[in-house]
């Protein structure tokens, strides 16, 4: 099947500009051979970048309104045409363009405050502008501030199609994008990439027919219809927007199947020693997730499996015993985690596992001293660390491994998509493999974000996914309260009294100083509060600016029950497990994200005791921030909590870091096009195993060089 001309757009755009536009729209004096390097910020560097940039909105300048007419049409743009009678450069308030215009109906005056002085020649008395934009009153009767207009001659024809409105960039004018989609679409390859027979089965509009609608949309269109998306035109757009995505991950997917793995087949003496000597019992949803992990470290494939479960539901031990298998089998394993804190919870609580039965635990992050990290690095080269634990520092070029069989990557969403990439080519390097053949190590991510199904079957089609959907046992019920600020003398009171109760707290901030721009409670003023308020109590301190060491004493001191109250920043936000810890104070939540605060929130409710988590808020609440904290006090599930998080922010935001580099949604709407991603990925499936060429020609359409940042 042809594939599209990738012809560059900067040539196009150079070509569009040369036909002029006018100075309203751009500065006469900007060259139009840089146009080429502004649309490239826009992601646009082919002609069908160009024909599938499609239009936000549109804007009807089909008809014309007299200025009286205008004057009543309170929240709605209208277009007038009129002569101009006066054009004046006014210094007061500040320096502007007033122009009036008039027609039989009266006059209108367009106010510009700031304009290019060849304006003021295109605005001549007895010029006829027509302009477009919302009519307000102001002191000297009806006007428009900033109106887009043009000049035009007395009966110059109307357009007959809605005008389009395009995401736009500093630089690139509506007029000059216009003029190159139009160029691009006389260019461009437009051979379907789906059969008729598809189209037919699926009941989709051609891609010819469905794009140039979208760009010129006739007078008659049902406008609703184009609005809200739910057009046959759009649908087909969402579609083959889907149907990419699925394409380049299934694929992605099977390369990396293709790519060999080194069998981890041994689940032997520390495997069985390790659950021996476990505390306590697997759960069941446990269970069935760790039978998932170890068949895939089976395979002569690398796994590439995510491990979600909600806040405390045991992914660290599923984790362990994978780590285990790895060992078992002679290889080794490495966790990686975002941050110190976190990493040290996972080193201490693995080490405590693994160390009692002859496993060599290796911890490594920036932190360490040059002899202390030159040490590890030996261990880790030697192949004598068989586990490894750190942070970022692990990818490091120094670091090289013996024997690289498993790669745990936990809170994987905060780590960008160079930096996963870069810790499972550690295992490229020095992989063994039997045959000689070169390996990649196995990956296990983790997350506490519970992922929604239908954002997983979209963005992680290329992953298994595992869920364990069970908490253990003896984990007490949250109670969350949402208070006003100005109670925090109350809530203080709480604080002491939680704390002669012999029970422990956590007092979480956003920002660790004296912000100007936000006047927020900071960590370091509520330390100071509270130790002037409560003098009998020992509070501590920990921020993300304290020094690896400092911030490890105080939470080493509050582990063992010497701190009566936490005051911290987010890095207590993954990782730390106090089970005497059972009330969590979050000052100013309305600033913290759905996710963020049901992680806080994770940090109590470890232990026997009743525990209570307060959301103090600052009024007045935005609409957003009171739909955050409606679900905190509603419901202590991470999967709800998810869902509605999805909804509130949208998937790209959603998914933070794992996006870096890949392309989000651009068109399709999750919450109401999940009967669309079913199709395309039932699709996706069928053409990979029987139409490579049209796999090769869609994806060509949809991602072109972009393709490559989805196969991390």
């Amino acid at each position: 099947m042809p594939v599209s001309k990738k012809k560059p757009a900067s040539s196009d755009v150079a070509a569009a500009a040369a036909g002029g536009a006018s100075t309203a729209d751009k500065p006469a004096e900007k060259p139009a051979e840089k146009l080429g390097d502004k649309l490239a910020r826009l992601g646009l560097h082919t002609d069908m970048d160009l024909v599938l940039h499609l239009p936000l909105r549109y804007e009807d300048e089909t008809q014309i309104v007299s200025i009286a007419d205008a004057a009543f049409m309170f929240g709605r743009p209208a277009q007038v045409e009129g002569v101009v009678t006066a054009c004046t450069v006014q210094f007061r308030p500040r320096r502007q363009l007033v122009v009036t215009i008039a027609d039989d109906s009266g006059p209108l005056v367009m106010r510009f405050l700031n304009f290019y002085g060849s304006q003021t020649r295109q605005m001549a008395e007895g010029n006829r502008v027509r302009a477009r934009g919302e009519v307000r009153h102001g002191f000297f009767g009806a006007e428009m501030v900033h109106p887009a207009y043009k000049i035009v001659l007395e009966g110059a024809p109307l357009p007959t199609v809605l005008t389009p409105v395009y995401p736009a960039g500093e630089g690139v004018s509506q007029p000059i994008l216009r003029r190159a989609i139009v160029d691009a679409m006389k260019r461009v390859d437009w051979t379907d990439t789906l059969s008729a027979n598809w189209l037919r089965q699926l009941d989709l509009e051609p891609f010819e027919q469905s794009v140039r609608l979208l760009h010129n949309p006739p007078q008659d269109i049902d406008e609703a219809a184009l609005i809200e998306r739910s057009h046959p035109a759009w649908t087909r757009m969402k579609f083959d927007e889907l149907l990419a995505q699925q394409l380049s991950l299934k694929r992605a997917q099977l390369a990396r199947r293709a790519k060999g793995a080194a069998a981890l087949p041994k689940i032997g003496r520390l495997s069985k020693a390790f659950l021996a000597t476990l505390p306590f019992k697997l759960t069941a949803a446990q269970r069935r997730v760790l039978e998932e992990v170890r068949a895939d470290l089976l395979q002569t494939f690398p796994m590439q499996r995510l491990l979600q479960g909600d806040v405390g539901s045991g992914k660290t031990v599923v984790a362990a015993l994978a780590a285990a298998q790895a060992i078992d089998s002679g290889f080794q394993a490495v966790l990686m985690a975002p941050t110190e804190i976190l990493a040290d919870q996972h080193f201490r609580k693995i080490a405590g596992w693994m160390a009692p039965l002859g496993v060599q635990v290796v911890w490594l992050t920036g932190s360490l001293k040059k002899k202390d990290k030159t040490e590890a690095q030996a261990a880790i080269g030697s192949g004598q660390a068989q586990l490894i634990v750190g942070t970022h520092a692990l990818i490091q070029d120094a670091v090289q491994f013996a024997r690289l069989g498993l790669v745990i990557v936990d809170e994987q969403h905060r780590f960008g998509v160079g930096q996963r990439l870069a810790l499972r080519n550690k295992g490229l390097t020095d992989a063994v493999a039997t045959d000689g053949a070169v390996t990649v190590p196995h990956q296990l991510m983790m997350s506490a974000t519970p992922i929604p199904r239908t954002l997983a079957m979209t963005y992680y089609a290329d992953l298994e996914v595992s869920v364990i959907d069970q908490l253990p046992p003896g984990r007490t019920p949250i109670v969350t309260r949402v208070i006003d600020q100005t109670r925090r003398d109350e809530v203080i009171e709480r604080v002491h009294a939680a704390a002669l109760e012999g029970r422990q707290v956590y007092w979480v901030c956003p920002l660790i100083e004296e912000s100007e721009a936000l006047q927020l409670q900071t960590a370091t003023d509520t330390h100071a509060t509270l130790e002037a308020a409560l003098p009998d109590l020992r509070i501590g301190l920990v921020h993300g600016r304290l020094k690896p060491a400092a911030k490890q004493e105080v939470m080493d001191a509050f582990t063992r029950g010497e701190i009566h109250a936490l005051v911290a920043t987010t890095v207590i936000e993954v990782g730390v497990d106090v089970p005497n810890a059972s009330l969590m104070v979050i000052e100013h939540a309305e600033r913290f994200g759905l996710s963020q605060l049901h992680q806080l929130r994770g940090r109590v409710g470890r232990g026997s005791a009743a525990s209570v988590c307060l959301l103090l808020y600052q009024s007045p609440l935005g609409m957003v921030a009171k739909q955050r904290l409606a679900t905190m006090r509603e419901t202590t599930d991470g999967f709800e909590i998810a869902r509605r998080d999805l909804q509130i922010r949208g998937p790209g935001e959603f998914l933070g870091a794992r996006q870096s580099g890949q392309a989000l949604l651009r068109f399709a709407n999750l919450e109401t096009d999940q009967w669309l991603v079913e199709a395309a990925r039932t699709l996706a499936q069928t053409l990979l195993r029987d139409e490579p060429a049209t796999v090769d020609a869609h994806l060509a359409r949809w991602l072109g060089a972009r393709e490559e940042f989805l196969k991390v």
